[in-house]
């Protein structure tokens, strides 16, 4: 059993890279399709607490549900947002990877380096082209 995890959906670029950024360490991670199977209001609230951060930063803005609930509205408190990302898991900004360094909302997906155990095992570029880790394994920028 892996001890990273990802909470991943495999029809996002970001979350597609951050995947493949803690494969080119060498770490196979334990992927939870967050979509088919999200998480428990133990657990969200867990990473949320994690993360340390608030709930509505959790939020995807971009999700259809944000508008249509009218989430932008601070009248929302922590417990309903909460609420409604365990409604509407595509609520959930993605990915939160989970390793024994932390546990981080990886946007950019480079910021899954930042609590990696491994070192980066080669080059690494985004599937848009830019060049993340270099020949000998480290970071470009």
């Amino acid at each position: 059993m892996s001890d990273i995890t990802i909470y991943h959906n495999p029809a996002c670029g970001t979350s597609r890279n951050t995947l493949a950024l803690i494969r080119n360490s060498g770490d196979e991670p334990t992927v939870i399709e967050y979509l088919q199977n999200p998480p428990d209001r133990e657990t969200l609230l867990a990473l949320i607490a994690a993360m340390g951060i608030t709930p509505r930063e959790l939020l995807r803005r971009k999700a259809p549900p944000y508008a249509e609930l009218g989430l932008d509205d601070a009248k929302w408190s922590d417990d309903e947002l909460v609420g409604f990302m365990l409604q509407h898991p595509i609520l959930i900004e993605r990915p939160i990877v989970a390793t024994p360094l932390g546990t981080r909302l990886c946007r950019p997906s480079e910021a899954v380096l930042d609590i990696l155990p491994n070192p980066q095992r080669g080059p690494f570029a985004k599937e848009d082209g830019e060049m993340v880790i270099d020949a000998d394994g480290k970071r470009v920028r």
